[in-house]
């Protein structure tokens, strides 16, 4: 299989000869050899593990995304991914930075989504008065 990291603005790995591929979604890890049916699968935050001959298992840590098979091309497209640390380090960072950034992330929608409601209301009053 040819393996695509995309970033949203950069190709982060570009892998040929990938002999298989786990990812992780939300509901659960799956795995992709080169024989599996094309698929779609949305990504959660966690380790995307491929393998080669030349360099054995890789672990990346990515944060969520998308994974399309189409034949032996595999593109995934995630917001942010990081290499090069062992396994325990990439479970770490994934844990520490993506989990709590999305969760920054939703109490950041929730407080705009609050505020757009109060102008909104405040509009109507206005309007009405």
């Amino acid at each position: 299989m040819h393996l695509r990291v995309l970033l949203p603005f950069q190709v982060f790995a570009d892998v040929d000869s990938v002999l298989r591929i786990v990812a992780e979604t939300p509901a659960g890890a799956f795995g992709l050899l080169p024989q599996r049916l094309d698929c779609v699968a949305a990504l959660a935050p966690g380790l995307l593990i491929y393998e080669t001959q030349a360099h054995g298992e890789v672990c990346l840590a990515v944060d969520e995304g998308v994974l399309v098979k189409a034949g032996p091309e595999v593109l995934v497209s995630v917001r942010r991914a990081m290499g090069g640390a062992d396994l325990g380090q990439l479970r770490a960072l994934v844990e520490q930075e993506y989990l709590t950034l999305d969760e920054d992330e939703k109490s950041l929608r929730d407080v705009s989504a609050r505020l757009e409601s109060g102008f909104m209301h405040r509009f109507a009053e206005f309007q009405h008065g």
